[in-house]
């Protein structure tokens, strides 16, 4: 007893579903009036029809009941099936044939499939003496670890250490650039020499006092006294007189050419920077004034 329907039903059915979507898209996608819609279903119907009956092959009968997969028993079944095809047409004979063969490779291919399944437990057998040395080398680098952090935590209190001096370094660092930058922005101010040639003067003496102007070869106490009332204090300015200056100056002493031939501004450089000369040590010594 068939458990499947007749090919005539089969066929039928396609076919009216064939047409049936052949009526919808003639009827509502392009427009076509009903009955014009109708006899394109009709006719795709038909066609469809033709085309599956002409084309229908009977299934070959397969095998039933329970399956023996051991390997003699599957290569006698495989033999049956090639001797017992039964031979309706050529073209039947061809078609059941193509199974049979499938069938027949199928049943050979799979006990030496099966064959290499043996030979991969010992291969699994040895990955494991592999897999067990691997894990005392892993132990191993646990007590490296573990020695690593107190020489990270030692270097911690010397980066804290470093800190304090590198701020302790910043305003030295300050400090010597600003000294550094005074005398620099000090000859970048300084003003250009005045149309008549008068230095720059001071009203009075900085804060500490004048200098000893008595210290330049030359300059007594009368001399002292002029160059303080013309506003010379101090011996950086007499040191900065340029060529014009010099000759305003030399222009109120009475003793012209004095600046010049006893090196006046040569000696001021080196008393404004906390030098000495020899005639400043016989002043310093007392008994030349």
């Amino acid at each position: 007893m068939k458990d499947t329907a007749p090919k005539e039903l089969g066929i039928i059915a396609v076919a009216a579903l064939f047409g049936l979507i052949a009526l919808l898209v003639a009827y509502l996608v392009l427009n076509f009036a009903g009955f014009a819609s109708c006899l394109i279903g009709a006719i795709v119907a038909i066609i469809t029809a033709i085309v599956l009956w002409l084309g229908w092959r009977e299934p070959a009968e397969g095998p039933t009941g329970p399956r023996d997969l051991t390997a003699n028993a599957n290569a006698d079944k495989a033999a049956g099936y090639n001797t017992t095809a039964p031979a309706a047409t050529p073209t039947t004979s061809a078609t059941a044939a193509a199974p049979a063969a499938a069938f027949a490779a199928t049943a050979t291919a799979t006990p030496a499939d099966a064959a290499p399944a043996p030979a991969a437990k010992p291969a699994a057998k040895a990955a494991k003496p592999a897999a067990k040395a691997a894990k005392p080398a892993a132990k191993a680098e646990k007590p490296a670890a573990k020695a690593a952090k107190p020489a990270a935590k030692a270097s911690k209190p010397a980066a804290k250490a470093a800190k304090p001096a590198a701020k302790a370094a910043k305003p030295a660092a300050k400090a010597s650039a600003a000294k550094a930058a005074k005398p620099a922005a000090a000859k970048a101010a300084r003003a250009p020499v005045a149309a008549d040639g008068k230095p720059e003067t001071l009203n009075k003496a900085r804060a500490g006092g004048a200098d000893d102007l008595k210290q330049l070869k030359g300059v007594g106490p009368g001399l002292e006294k002029t160059l303080n009332e013309l506003g010379f204090y101090h011996f950086d300015q007499v040191a900065s007189w340029r060529k014009k200056e010099v000759e305003w100056v030399d222009s109120r002493l009475k003793f012209k050419g004095r600046i010049e031939r006893d090196e006046w501004i040569k000696q001021a450089k080196v008393l404004a920077k906390g030098g000495t000369t020899e005639f400043s040590k016989k002043v310093k010594k007392g008994g030349v004034y």
